[in-house]
């Protein structure tokens, strides 16, 4: 149960948006706790992002979580950032960077260029989105946070989905970590 309650598992997203290849990542969930189940009394999480190099992450943030974004290797990874504001449209107001020790801040939408190994701090409410600097190559992203719930924690600016339309035109080779049957006991 705690793999297909937490939604353990590999995923694919296209953001509902129909164009994997320009808008979307793969990814690994790795570890995850439940704050809505003391089943489950994990604290945080663990994910692996895959972002190729001319793919895009929309702009989002989490009402809850915070997380911890780390580039684990190949390109450098771009994040943009913006407050939100009392609306939870972009804010206009510098942003403050928490990133390897050191904080400083930004204009609104300033793109953070991440070269493998370097990592940066996302708290709730701090809009981001991903982007690879163009010729760098993909890019391995490392992701530890607060427990993760993509059903519900997620504000993405303008809005789209979290997960994919699938059209099945053969029997999955591998589920997706939101297609798990049930557990027969």
């Amino acid at each position: 149960d705690e793999i297909r309650d937490n939604m353990l598992g590999w995923d694919i997203t296209d953001y509902g948006l129909g164009d994997w290849r320009k808008v979307g990542f793969a990814l690994i969930t790795l570890r995850n706790g439940n704050q809505h189940d003391p089943k489950y009394r994990k604290v945080y999480a663990e994910k692996l992002l895959m972002l190729k190099e001319g793919q895009h992450s929309p702009m989002h943030f989490h009402w809850t979580k915070s997380e911890d974004i780390i580039n684990r290797g190949g390109g450098t990874l771009i994040i943009h950032l913006y407050n939100a504001d009392e609306n939870e449209d972009l804010a206009d107001t510098d942003v403050c960077v928490n990133s390897d020790g050191r904080s400083y801040y930004v204009p609104a939408g300033t793109g953070i260029e991440l070269k493998p190994g370097e990592s940066i701090t996302l708290w709730p409410y701090q809009y981001h989105d991903f982007d690879v600097k163009p010729g760098t190559g993909d890019v391995l992203i490392g992701e530890v946070s607060m427990c993760n719930d993509d059903n519900t924690d997620n504000r993405f600016n303008p809005p789209v989905g979290r997960f994919p339309e699938i059209e099945e035109d053969e029997e999955p080779y591998r589920l997706l970590c939101n297609e798990y049957p049930q557990a027969s006991l």
